[in-house]
Protein backbone atom coordinates (compact mmCIF):
# COMPACT_ATOMS: atom_id res chain seq x y z
CA UNK A 1 0.00 0.00 0.00
CA UNK A 2 1.30 3.46 -0.87
CA UNK A 3 2.21 6.00 1.83
CA UNK A 4 -0.42 8.79 2.24
CA UNK A 5 -0.06 12.17 1.04
CA UNK A 6 1.93 14.83 2.92
CA UNK A 7 -1.17 17.12 3.34
CA UNK A 8 -4.20 14.12 3.91
CA UNK A 9 -6.77 14.49 6.58
CA UNK A 10 -7.72 12.51 9.18
CA UNK A 11 -11.02 11.65 9.81
CA UNK A 12 -12.90 14.75 11.71
CA UNK A 13 -15.80 13.07 14.10
CA UNK A 14 -19.27 14.71 13.99
CA UNK A 15 -18.67 16.21 17.67
CA UNK A 16 -15.21 17.84 16.40
CA UNK A 17 -16.73 19.51 13.42
CA UNK A 18 -16.58 23.04 13.43
CA UNK A 19 -19.77 25.57 13.03
CA UNK A 20 -17.58 26.84 9.93
CA UNK A 21 -17.76 23.19 8.58
CA UNK A 22 -21.17 22.54 9.05
CA UNK A 23 -22.02 26.09 7.19
CA UNK A 24 -19.62 25.63 4.56
CA UNK A 25 -21.16 22.37 3.83
CA UNK A 26 -24.86 23.30 3.73
CA UNK A 27 -23.78 26.31 1.39
CA UNK A 28 -21.79 24.22 -1.27
CA UNK A 29 -24.70 21.47 -0.46
CA UNK A 30 -27.38 23.68 -1.18
CA UNK A 31 -25.40 25.13 -4.00
CA UNK A 32 -24.68 22.11 -5.61
CA UNK A 33 -28.39 20.36 -5.51
CA UNK A 34 -30.12 23.49 -7.33
CA UNK A 35 -27.42 23.10 -9.91
CA UNK A 36 -28.51 19.33 -10.58
CA UNK A 37 -32.28 19.90 -9.85
CA UNK A 38 -32.20 22.59 -12.68
CA UNK A 39 -29.07 21.27 -14.87
CA UNK A 40 -29.75 17.49 -15.22
CA UNK A 41 -33.53 17.83 -14.69
CA UNK A 42 -33.27 15.55 -11.79
CA UNK A 43 -36.50 13.79 -9.91
CA UNK A 44 -35.93 11.08 -7.32
CA UNK A 45 -38.07 8.58 -6.56
CA UNK A 46 -38.53 6.63 -3.41
CA UNK A 47 -36.91 9.51 -1.42
CA UNK A 48 -38.82 8.27 1.84
CA UNK A 49 -36.45 5.01 2.12
CA UNK A 50 -34.09 7.44 3.44
CA UNK A 51 -33.39 7.60 7.24
CA UNK A 52 -34.26 10.62 8.45
CA UNK A 53 -31.62 10.20 11.86
CA UNK A 54 -29.50 7.84 12.50
CA UNK A 55 -26.10 6.01 10.66
CA UNK A 56 -26.69 4.20 7.34
CA UNK A 57 -25.05 3.04 4.50
CA UNK A 58 -25.84 5.03 0.72
CA UNK A 59 -25.05 2.31 -1.54
CA UNK A 60 -25.53 4.00 -5.27
CA UNK A 61 -24.52 2.53 -8.52
CA UNK A 62 -21.34 4.43 -10.30
CA UNK A 63 -21.40 5.38 -13.76
CA UNK A 64 -19.92 8.89 -13.53
CA UNK A 65 -18.11 11.51 -11.73
CA UNK A 66 -21.09 13.60 -11.13
CA UNK A 67 -22.83 10.22 -9.34
CA UNK A 68 -21.39 12.10 -5.72
CA UNK A 69 -22.56 15.42 -6.08
CA UNK A 70 -25.98 13.93 -6.83
CA UNK A 71 -26.24 12.65 -3.79
CA UNK A 72 -26.42 16.31 -2.51
CA UNK A 73 -29.77 15.71 -3.90
CA UNK A 74 -31.43 12.54 -1.71
CA UNK A 75 -30.87 14.46 1.67
CA UNK A 76 -30.13 17.50 3.53
CA UNK A 77 -28.62 15.54 6.16
CA UNK A 78 -24.20 15.46 5.75
CA UNK A 79 -23.06 12.72 4.29
CA UNK A 80 -19.92 11.13 4.80
CA UNK A 81 -18.19 9.73 1.77
CA UNK A 82 -14.76 8.18 0.31
CA UNK A 83 -12.56 9.70 -1.95
CA UNK A 84 -9.07 9.22 -3.71
CA UNK A 85 -6.34 10.10 -1.66
CA UNK A 86 -5.52 12.34 -4.32
CA UNK A 87 -8.19 14.78 -3.80
CA UNK A 88 -5.83 15.09 -0.26
CA UNK A 89 -2.89 15.88 -1.58
CA UNK A 90 -2.93 19.63 -1.20
CA UNK A 91 -3.63 21.57 2.41
CA UNK A 92 -6.35 23.50 0.91
CA UNK A 93 -7.81 20.52 -0.90
CA UNK A 94 -7.60 18.70 2.27
CA UNK A 95 -9.88 21.30 3.99
CA UNK A 96 -12.11 21.20 1.56
CA UNK A 97 -13.27 17.70 0.83
CA UNK A 98 -12.87 17.15 4.44
CA UNK A 99 -15.58 19.78 5.11
CA UNK A 100 -17.95 18.22 2.58
CA UNK A 101 -17.72 15.29 4.70
CA UNK A 102 -14.97 13.55 3.22
CA UNK A 103 -12.14 11.06 4.13
CA UNK A 104 -9.27 9.79 1.86
CA UNK A 105 -9.45 5.83 0.77
CA UNK A 106 -6.32 4.32 -1.21
CA UNK A 107 -7.37 2.46 -4.37
CA UNK A 108 -6.90 -1.01 -5.52
CA UNK A 109 -6.25 -2.39 -2.25
CA UNK A 110 -8.47 -2.99 0.62
CA UNK A 111 -7.75 0.24 3.42
CA UNK A 112 -7.94 -0.68 6.84
CA UNK A 113 -7.82 2.83 7.30
CA UNK A 114 -10.90 3.95 5.31
CA UNK A 115 -12.98 1.39 6.77
CA UNK A 116 -12.37 2.58 10.49
CA UNK A 117 -13.13 5.61 9.44
CA UNK A 118 -15.96 4.72 8.04
CA UNK A 119 -17.36 2.68 11.26
CA UNK A 120 -15.87 5.49 13.20
CA UNK A 121 -18.62 8.18 11.19
CA UNK A 122 -21.67 5.36 11.86
CA UNK A 123 -20.84 5.58 15.57
CA UNK A 124 -20.78 9.21 15.57
CA UNK A 125 -24.30 9.25 14.14
CA UNK A 126 -23.60 9.72 10.39
CA UNK A 127 -24.65 8.63 7.45
CA UNK A 128 -21.65 7.43 5.04
CA UNK A 129 -21.70 7.04 0.89
CA UNK A 130 -20.52 4.05 -0.36
CA UNK A 131 -19.83 3.08 -3.59
CA UNK A 132 -20.26 -0.78 -3.50
CA UNK A 133 -18.23 -1.27 -7.28
CA UNK A 134 -15.47 0.86 -6.45
CA UNK A 135 -14.29 2.66 -9.23
CA UNK A 136 -16.86 4.01 -12.60
CA UNK A 137 -18.00 1.27 -14.58
CA UNK A 138 -19.62 1.44 -18.13
CA UNK A 139 -22.75 -0.32 -19.57
CA UNK A 140 -25.70 -1.73 -18.05
CA UNK A 141 -24.94 -4.21 -15.91
CA UNK A 142 -23.88 -4.45 -12.16
CA UNK A 143 -20.43 -6.36 -12.43
CA UNK A 144 -19.00 -7.90 -8.70
CA UNK A 145 -18.78 -5.43 -5.99
CA UNK A 146 -16.90 -5.04 -2.85
CA UNK A 147 -17.51 -6.11 0.46
CA UNK A 148 -16.47 -3.48 2.40
CA UNK A 149 -20.32 -1.64 2.75
CA UNK A 150 -21.65 -5.22 4.16
CA UNK A 151 -18.45 -5.76 6.29
CA UNK A 152 -19.24 -1.95 7.69
CA UNK A 153 -23.10 -2.92 7.57
CA UNK A 154 -23.36 -5.70 9.75
CA UNK A 155 -20.02 -5.08 11.66
CA UNK A 156 -21.97 -1.94 12.41
CA UNK A 157 -25.34 -2.89 12.55
CA UNK A 158 -26.62 -0.52 10.43
CA UNK A 159 -28.41 -0.50 7.03
CA UNK A 160 -27.71 -0.10 3.27
CA UNK A 161 -29.71 1.84 1.43
CA UNK A 162 -29.31 0.89 -1.88
CA UNK A 163 -29.67 3.72 -5.03
CA UNK A 164 -29.95 3.62 -8.86
CA UNK A 165 -29.06 6.51 -10.86
CA UNK A 166 -30.10 6.66 -15.07
CA UNK A 167 -28.71 9.27 -17.05
CA UNK A 168 -25.64 10.07 -14.84
CA UNK A 169 -23.09 8.27 -17.38
CA UNK A 170 -24.29 10.47 -20.25
CA UNK A 171 -24.09 13.21 -18.27
CA UNK A 172 -20.26 12.39 -17.68
CA UNK A 173 -19.06 9.86 -19.45
CA UNK A 174 -15.90 8.45 -18.07
CA UNK A 175 -13.01 9.94 -19.60
CA UNK A 176 -14.77 13.46 -20.48
CA UNK A 177 -13.94 16.71 -18.94
CA UNK A 178 -17.20 17.69 -19.79
CA UNK A 179 -20.83 17.46 -18.69
CA UNK A 180 -24.03 17.61 -20.13
CA UNK A 181 -27.19 18.95 -19.79
CA UNK A 182 -29.34 15.25 -20.10
CA UNK A 183 -32.15 14.01 -17.96
CA UNK A 184 -31.21 12.29 -14.99
CA UNK A 185 -33.45 9.84 -12.63
CA UNK A 186 -32.62 8.73 -9.31
CA UNK A 187 -34.53 5.46 -7.42
CA UNK A 188 -33.84 4.79 -3.81
CA UNK A 189 -34.68 1.50 -2.38
CA UNK A 190 -35.49 -0.15 0.47
CA UNK A 191 -33.25 -0.09 3.26
CA UNK A 192 -31.75 -3.66 3.74
CA UNK A 193 -30.74 -4.81 6.98
CA UNK A 194 -28.27 -7.03 7.95
CA UNK A 195 -28.01 -9.75 9.95
CA UNK A 196 -25.93 -9.28 13.37
CA UNK A 197 -22.52 -10.52 13.41
CA UNK A 198 -21.60 -13.09 16.44
CA UNK A 199 -21.86 -12.08 19.58
CA UNK A 200 -18.55 -13.42 20.61
CA UNK A 201 -16.41 -11.39 18.14
CA UNK A 202 -18.42 -8.60 16.51
CA UNK A 203 -16.79 -9.59 13.57
CA UNK A 204 -18.99 -10.39 10.02
CA UNK A 205 -18.71 -14.43 9.08
CA UNK A 206 -17.84 -14.37 5.24
CA UNK A 207 -21.04 -15.90 4.40
CA UNK A 208 -22.84 -13.40 6.19
CA UNK A 209 -20.82 -10.79 3.58
CA UNK A 210 -21.18 -12.65 0.79
CA UNK A 211 -25.27 -12.60 1.51
CA UNK A 212 -25.47 -9.37 2.03
CA UNK A 213 -23.26 -8.21 -0.70
CA UNK A 214 -25.12 -10.67 -3.00
CA UNK A 215 -28.38 -9.31 -1.98
CA UNK A 216 -26.68 -5.42 -1.94
CA UNK A 217 -26.02 -6.12 -5.69
CA UNK A 218 -29.16 -8.16 -6.82
CA UNK A 219 -31.12 -4.64 -6.01
CA UNK A 220 -29.02 -1.72 -6.98
CA UNK A 221 -29.25 -3.66 -10.36
CA UNK A 222 -33.17 -3.58 -10.15
CA UNK A 223 -32.84 0.36 -8.99
CA UNK A 224 -30.49 1.28 -11.82
CA UNK A 225 -32.50 -0.62 -14.02
CA UNK A 226 -36.09 1.40 -13.21
CA UNK A 227 -33.91 4.54 -13.37
CA UNK A 228 -32.30 3.99 -16.52
CA UNK A 229 -35.87 3.05 -17.77
CA UNK A 230 -37.04 6.56 -16.17
CA UNK A 231 -34.39 8.69 -17.78
CA UNK A 232 -35.05 7.02 -21.21
CA UNK A 233 -31.17 5.42 -21.22
CA UNK A 234 -32.34 1.63 -20.59
CA UNK A 235 -29.61 0.17 -22.62
CA UNK A 236 -26.06 2.26 -21.32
Amino acid sequence: MSAAPAHVATFVPLAETTRRQFLFYRFVRAIVAGFCYVFWRVRIEGRDNIPRSGPFILSPVHRSNVDTPLMACVTRRRMRFMGKDSLWKYRWSAWFFTSLGGFPVHRGAVDREALRNSEAAIKAGEPIVVFPEGTRKAGPTVEEIFDGAAFVAIRAGVAIVPVGIGGSQRAMPKGSKLIHPVKIRIVIGQPIQPAAAAPATSRPTRRQIAELSSQLKADIQRLFDDAQIAAGTPNT
